[in-house]
């Protein structure tokens, strides 16, 4: 742990601890969360969040829901007094009217959730409990209320000021490495052997952001392959005998593998912040590098082929090229943005479409997911932020022209330029 992540989790630490004779508090757990909220006693209210946190955690998904529910209901705001409150703050604006118009639009859930992060140890229950209410209450508009609340919270609590980057190795403690092959989600970790060859290497490199109150749960980490030029396959990356590089005299650091660990910070934006801060510090370690691509999968190529009845066969490469390139340039969802995620997160990060590869990625999950090609993207550190900004505006994909002329060339080009899927 590096010193400013001692300094932050110092900051962060807590001293209350329950009394281990201390009787349990028997009422029903939303009468407990309706006490925590009017409550103004710090020690009886973490031993409330306490109790809550303690006792959710061991209730089964309908007991869950009928919380969540009690939240989204009871504790919900009173349309009518925001009404009467914006009338009074348009009437007579001042800081009392406009503090009762804020305390009006603001649920009481939000300072509930608020309080149970008082306790040690609530950061992590809570994402777990947001994971949780994001499984279950899917398509069920009041608890998809409820998670903008959460969601509200989170991006406050883990903004990029309290995140801190560290990088694994093989030294890293055990159960940290434990996680990385549990989290791991675009190229599996097979073995401790596996997982030696992917951050022992000098040629090999993990970075990963944690959160002072989640100091031993990784948030999400990238691999990263030390290279020399741009690879047009995963299997080369990972290969057992492939040849090591001396760092020193790689030209291009390839983000192979960008993992997010925790399913309860899903919509917090990490991967950003990641992959340019170890790009930056890359560069600053090693001056030789002058390249920093992704080697990444192509999610939806697969399904939106098969939903459009496009035919393809991976046994052609050129065709496969083709159709990928005119996927990830001219297919988009409503709104305008790329209808493959990946392509949209790299994308809005301020990447551009580099170079599509087939069979890059033979694998059993590449074959399925989009015939085994990947793709480049490519970041150029000075101008990520100009294509960021022009992506954020216009939804413009910044491609090479290798790529535009290749998605020119597929046969659906023209059939489905510009056809919003969903």
């Amino acid at each position: 742990m590096t010193l400013l992540a001692d300094l932050l989790s110092t900051v962060f630490e807590r001293r209350y601890r329950r009394d281990a004779q201390s009787p349990a508090d028997g009422r029903p757990l939303t009468e407990l969360a309706d006490a925590l909220v009017g409550t103004a006693g710090e020690t009886s209210g973490l031993a409330l969040a306490e109790e809550i946190l303690s006792r959710f955690g061991t209730l089964d998904d309908d007991g869950k829901c009928e919380f969540f529910r009690y939240l989204a209901r009871a504790m919900d705001i009173d349309p009518e007094t925001v009404r009467t409150t914006l009338d009074h703050y348009e009437k007579e604006p001042s800081r009392a009217s406009y503090r009762a118009f804020a305390t009006a639009v603001e649920p009481a859930r939000q300072e509930m959730i608020r309080r149970l992060n008082r306790l040690p140890g609530a950061t992590a229950a809570l994402v777990k409990m947001r994971g949780d209410l994001l499984r279950l209450g899917r398509g069920e508009p009041e608890l998809e209320a409820l998670d903008f609340d959460f969601r509200h919270l989170f991006a406050s609590w883990f903004n990029r000021g309290f995140l801190v980057l560290r990088p694994i190795n093989w030294e890293s403690p055990a159960h940290i490495l434990e996680k990385i092959i549990a989290y791991e989600a675009v190229h599996a970790i097979d073995s401790w052997e596996d997982l030696r060859r992917r951050l022992q290497p000098p040629d090999r490199r993990c970075f990963a952001f944690f959160h002072p109150s989640m100091p031993d749960e990784p948030l999400i980490f990238v691999e990263v392959a030390l290279s020399g030029g741009i690879p047009g396959t995963v299997q080369s990356l990972l290969a057992e005998d492939r040849q090591i590089l001396p760092a020193s005299q790689a030209d291009t650091a390839v983000f192979y593998s960008i993992s997010n660990c925790q399913s309860g910070l899903a919509g917090i934006s990490f991967g950003n912040f990641l992959i340019k801060q170890v790009a930056s510090d890359l560069a600053a370690e090693l001056p030789g590098l002058k390249t920093f691509v992704t080697l990444s999968p192509i999610p939806g190529l697969t399904g939106w082929l098969t939903q459009q009845q496009i035919g393809w066969d991976i046994g052609q490469p050129d065709q496969m090229k083709a159709l990928a390139a005119h996927y990830l340039l001219n297919v988009k969802r409503r709104g305008g943005l790329p209808h493959d995620p990946v392509a949209r997160f790299h994308l809005g990060n301020g990447a551009i479409v580099h170079a599509v590869h087939a069979d890059a990625d033979i694998s059993d999950k590449g074959r399925a997911q989009s015939g085994g090609t990947m793709v480049n993207y490519l970041y150029d550190l000075n101008k990520v932020a100009q294509n960021h900004e022009k992506f954020a505006t216009t939804h413009a994909v910044a491609s090479s022209a290798e790529v535009r002329a290749l998605a020119a060339s597929a046969p659906v080009a023209q059939k489905t330029k510009g056809k919003t899927n969903g």
